[in-house]
């Protein structure tokens, strides 16, 4: 008997892989490639000049440091809000749930000015705040502010399915088994959301590292001190020094893909400890 062919909707592995990776290079593999062969028309000693000077390495430190921090304080209150949104009924429930796309849709210009306009000295928040000693604009904190604004759905949107699909009758079973309310967290519920949770991180660390429009506004941009990295590159290149603008854009590249590599490696890791669990 002759062997049943399959029909497929979509054309031939062949073509369909063709027009993939030339899709792929032209939006992605192209323009990040460039960077590089930009950056190698530098000598060793000329890259390294242009991308250890302090007031750039000083970018480096707040801009990985801030994406860091911001990307793990949304996964504690990411996790707390999609549990809330999964798991309780509540008044405003659907209101809470939109807002949380907000930092999506909103321009990123319209969240830095808002966000100066409530944290700056006479701000609504900011002229309680400094008072007591918490300058939050025009300072490392408000850059911080601002990417935790920006990272939260990122982390929400993403736990959030997971949740939904988590029955509740595992957690009821451990409970008669008489687990423990961290137990049953620990063991049952924190093994299944691990990877989103991962993904949830890496997506809002990813966010976080190039933002530039709703940081601009409240981080005041002073070098040394608020400077993020994507400024810094954006000044050189209205300084017509493109070189330079690619050598720090490269690093930057770099140090993103390390930490996105050992995110997905981890992701990865925390997959094969469930099925084994399972």
């Amino acid at each position: 008997m002759a062997a049943a062919t399959t029909r497929r909707v979509l054309p031939g592995f062949g073509l369909s892989l063709g027009f993939t990776l030339a899709y792929l290079s032209l939006i992605v593999l192209v323009p990040l490639a460039a960077v590089f062969i930009k950056s190698a028309t530098l000598s060793a000693s000329e890259f390294w000049a242009i991308v250890s000077t302090p007031r750039v390495v000083a970018t480096y430190k707040l801009s990985f440091g801030a994406s860091l921090l911001a990307a793990a304080i949304n996964v504690v209150f990411g996790v707390l809000l999609a549990w809330s949104l999964v798991r309780y009924t509540f008044p405003g429930k659907k209101l809470v749930d939109a807002l949380v796309d907000l930092p999506f849709a909103l321009p990123t210009a319209v969240a830095g000015i808002s966000l100066t306009a409530l944290y700056a000295k006479n701000g609504w928040l900011g002229q309680y705040l400094e008072p007591l000693g918490i300058k939050v604009a025009f300072t490392p904190l408000g850059v911080l502010v601002a990417l935790i604004f920006i990272g939260l759905p990122f982390v929400v949107r993403t736990v959030q399915p997971v949740l939904e699909d988590l029955d509740v009758e595992f957690e009821e079973a451990a409970a008669s088994l008489g687990a423990t309310r961290w137990q049953t967290i620990r063991r049952v519920v924190l093994p299944t959301l691990l990877p989103a949770i991962l993904t949830g991180f890496a997506l809002a660390f990813a966010r976080a590292v190039g933002e530039y429009g709703s940081v601009i506004f409240i981080a005041g941009n002073l070098p040394m001190i608020s400077e993020i990295t994507p400024l810094i590159i954006i000044t050189k290149l209205e300084q017509y020094d493109y070189v330079g603008a690619t050598a720090v854009a490269a690093v930057m590249l770099v140090f993103s893909f390390i930490l996105l590599l050992l995110i997905n490696a981890l992701q990865a890791w925390t997959r094969r400890s469930a099925r084994r669990l399972a």
